[in-house]
């Protein structure tokens, strides 16, 4: 690396990614070596345990280029964590974060580290047009129209993570041991000021998406867990509601009943639809009860954030990949044991 050059870090997680890794590597190389000739820098990939040929193509990639790194997590640790640990194993100058689908263009790059040189702490990529269907466009926003209700953060609309995040703020991120990180939150939540930049995604350059409602669902409900009790509050207020209602109901019956008492009959389909309507009232929010409990219990039982099964290529910088860890890694096979820290005072693995 050379002197007084500052070293952009960029952070790719990857799931089954085996026709993506080789070109989003050689667009970067380019980038760098077009755009940004004045700074070092160096490529993490962190695989979320592939399926397909992804690591054996990443162990060319590194063996070929010292540039690139990698990470290959034991299993896969969910589309949260395993892209904030590898934020946390970067320790460049600033980090850009994207995904390898190339739907997150590369070719923004250097806008970003433009704003990031211009003083801003945090430049964060806007989704300003998409490819994704109406329909989901519609749910996303009614989402984020929800947490911006329920919370009291500025949640970040249309923005997936991709973005340019200076060292200081990924110290502090580092700082957080949260087994389930919300990085967008984060961001809202930590008081760092943000610059962003608007951009068009594309569709995926190759290969399936990985997302599916559960998995959405999954990172929704974290959001919504994680920084809101509206709610929990609401089932409160809602219980007065129908409360109430049901006196009001309950005396307009009686009155009407005193009144016709010879022709006027209830029946019993207000019971049967009363009963369905607050068993579905009671059923909705036992079940947000329990998302929040679950949130809750995975952070008591304080699991790390990702297992490291192996990295490639931190040996060439020891002091960009951090001090080396023995513990858990230590259990791992001869072969698999290398550092693993989260970047903070206790380590994620």
């Amino acid at each position: 690396m050379g002197e007084n050059r500052k070293l952009i870090s960029v952070v790719i997680p990857t799931y089954n990614e085996e026709d993506n890794v080789v070109p989003m590597t050689e667009a970067l190389t380019d980038i760098f070596h077009k755009e940004l000739p004045g700074y070092d820098y160096e490529i993490i990939f962190i695989d979320n345990h592939s399926k397909d040929k992804t690591r054996q193509i990443l162990r060319n990639v590194c063996k070929a280029d010292p540039h690139v790194k990698a990470i290959f997590n034991a299993r896969n640790f969910g589309q949260l964590r395993s892209p904030v640990y590898g934020l946390k194993q970067a320790y460049g100058d600033c980090v850009v974060r994207l995904n390898a689908d190339f739907q997150d263009p590369p070719s923004v790059i250097p806008t970003l580290v433009k704003e990031w040189e211009n003083g801003n702490l945090i430049v964060i990529g806007i989704k300003n047009k998409t490819a994704e269907g109406r329909l989901m466009a519609f749910i996303r926003r009614q989402y984020y129209h929800l947490l911006r209700k329920i919370t009291d953060i500025g949640h970040i609309e249309n923005f997936t993570g991709f973005g340019l995040y200076d060292k200081r703020f990924v110290d502090v991120v580092r700082s957080i041991h949260d087994p389930m990180p919300y990085l967008r939150g984060m961001i809202a939540e930590l008081g760092f000021d943000y610059k962003t930049v608007p951009y068009d995604r594309p569709v995926r350059r190759a290969g399936k998406s990985k997302n599916n409602f559960y998995s959405l669902y999954d990172v929704a409900m974290v959001g919504i867990t994680s920084y809101s009790k509206v709610m929990l509050r609401l089932a409160t207020f809602i219980g007065f509601g129908i409360g109430a209602a049901s006196i009001l109901v309950a005396l307009v019956y009686f009155v009407l009943k005193l009144i016709h008492w010879d022709w006027f009959r209830a029946g019993i389909a207000p019971l049967v639809i009363g009963m369905f309507f607050l068993g579905g009232v009671q059923l909705f929010f036992i079940g947000l009860l329990g998302e929040y409990i679950l949130s809750i219990n995975q952070r008591v039982l304080d699991r790390p954030l990702v297992v490291e099964e192996e990295r490639i290529g931190f040996d060439s910088s020891p002091d960009d990949a951090g001090t080396a860890a023995s513990g858990a890694a230590s259990a791992l096979p001869e072969g698999r044991r290398d550092k693993q820290d989260d970047g903070g005072g206790k380590r994620d693995a």
